[in-house]
């Protein structure tokens, strides 16, 4: 199974973004796990997922994550604004799968 995590601000923001991409990879016959989490929360799961993603309002913490994660060998990218904004969940999901390879 794969394991996705959203992280924005406080946690709450990408909730609504985290159903629609359960929604489309269930559509799609995949098992994923996807959680979203703030920013102080995620340090605490990064050793236990696949992707990082993070929400556009938090795209500041970028250079972080990736410092974080280096040589983990784990995908740390900024959801694209417009998915995100119109809470695209089969894109963010595809791009999400798609960095895990």
């Amino acid at each position: 199974m794969k394991k996705i995590l959203l992280v924005c601000s406080a946690g709450m923001s990408t909730s609504l973004l985290v159903t629609k991409m359960e929604a489309a990879a269930k559509a799609k016959g995949i098992e994923v796990s996807i959680e979203a989490v703030a920013e102080a929360d995620a340090k605490n799961k990064i050793d236990d997922v696949d992707v990082l993603l993070l929400g556009p309002q938090v795209r500041f913490l970028l250079k972080k994550f990736q410092d974080l994660t280096a040589g983990k060998g784990l995908p740390v990218e900024v959801i694209d604004t417009v998915a995100y904004g119109t809470m695209n969940g089969e894109k963010v999901l595809n791009r999400a799968l798609e960095l895990i390879g």
